[in-house]
């Protein structure tokens, strides 16, 4: 059985997809852009606000599922530009305490709506 999680408090979906799926207390967080819910628009600024955004629009998510960025147990980070990648490292690293999740990083031709990053997530309850 699989249950759709949405929230308003983060960008809704582009396409045929849910923002998050439940299923057997694993949440799937389909990939977040750097969008800015309230306006529909990419945030401004660089690679740290863009990566700060997304991880607000992933935590809106999980809220929404009654969880926090403690349940995440594997992270997937797209990026256009690995020149992008210490500064996402160093707000991606603020993000978590304790244990970190399990990370795959990859550089990607492009993604939706011209966007520099995307993160997806995977989290249990």
């Amino acid at each position: 059985m699989k249950k759709s999680i949405s929230t308003q408090q983060a960008p809704a979906a582009i396409g045929p997809y849910s923002q998050a799926i439940e299923a057997n207390g694993m949440i799937f967080v389909s990939g977040q852009l750097p969008i800015d819910p309230a306006t529909g628009t990419m945030v401004t600024g660089g690679i740290k606000e863009q990566t700060a955004q997304v991880f607000k629009n992933i935590r809106a998510i999980l809220a929404e599922a009654g969880l926090n960025m403690d349940a995440i147990v594997k992270t997937t980070v797209f990026l256009t530009d690995m020149n992008d990648f210490s500064d996402m490292n160093e707000v991606y690293a603020e993000q978590f305490s304790g244990v970190f999740p399990a990370r795959s990083a990859f550089a990607v031709k492009a993604l939706p709506k011209n966007a520099p990053i995307e993160i997806e997530v995977i989290a249990v309850r």
